[in-house]
């Protein structure tokens, strides 16, 4: 039995402390998790840059702004990421921003997937640890939904991509040109919907 709230209070950190954590190991040859290698770490630097540039353009909408404001009590975002995820740098900075605007109904904390596999694992998609993942939780720390790894529009584009080519730069590329054109806002679409049931 997982203990959310534990994990919460006591592993969580903040979105300032993930991206600090980030750019420390980067500083010293490293980056979240067991590999340090080239390939990862150029994957870190290029997610710190989108981080920022959604960071920097994310607005929320106003259908998402609507549903957010309705939220009566008090909920908890446990987040399950790493920084060398492409999707999580995309993504991440949304819950973040929703956090900022509304800070007296949520509260946010990060978790390394690496540092908890028990975690995870009660979260695979399609049996596989994919990131990010978002854990809603009430007060009291227990798990209302969960959302994530990535939209499903996205999440289907992705399965037909890996069935044309196993060339992982080519569907990185793909992937993250269509984080581009999509500006977040599919991505909110469906926070909308989720974030609507919260009471």
């Amino acid at each position: 039995m997982i203990n959310y709230s534990n994990i919460f209070d006591n592993d969580g950190i903040s979105y300032s402390a993930y991206r600090d954590l980030i750019d420390k190991l980067l500083s010293e040859g490293k980056t979240t998790g067991p590999d340090d290698s080239e390939a990862m770490l150029h994957y870190t630097k290029m997610n710190i840059q989108r981080m920022s540039r959604v960071d920097k353009t994310l607005e929320l909408q106003e259908s998402l702004i609507n549903v957010l404001t309705d939220v009566k009590n008090k909920h908890l975002f446990l987040v399950v990421t790493e920084g060398w995820c492409g999707d999580a740098a995309q993504i991440v900075p949304v819950f973040n921003k929703i956090v900022i605007d509304f800070s007296d109904k949520f509260d946010l904390r990060f978790v390394l997937r690496d540092k908890n596999l028990p975690l995870i694992d009660a979260h695979l998609t399609n049996g596989g640890r994919a990131i990010p993942v978002l854990l809603i939780l009430n007060e009291e720390g227990a798990l209302l939904d969960s959302w994530g790894p990535r939209p499903a529009v996205l999440q289907e584009l992705l399965a037909q991509w890996k069935k044309e080519t196993t060339d992982m730069m080519e569907i990185a590329e793909k992937l993250h040109g269509w984080y581009a054109k999509d500006k977040t806002y599919t991505t909110q679409r469906e926070l909308t919907k989720l974030l609507r049931k919260l009471k």
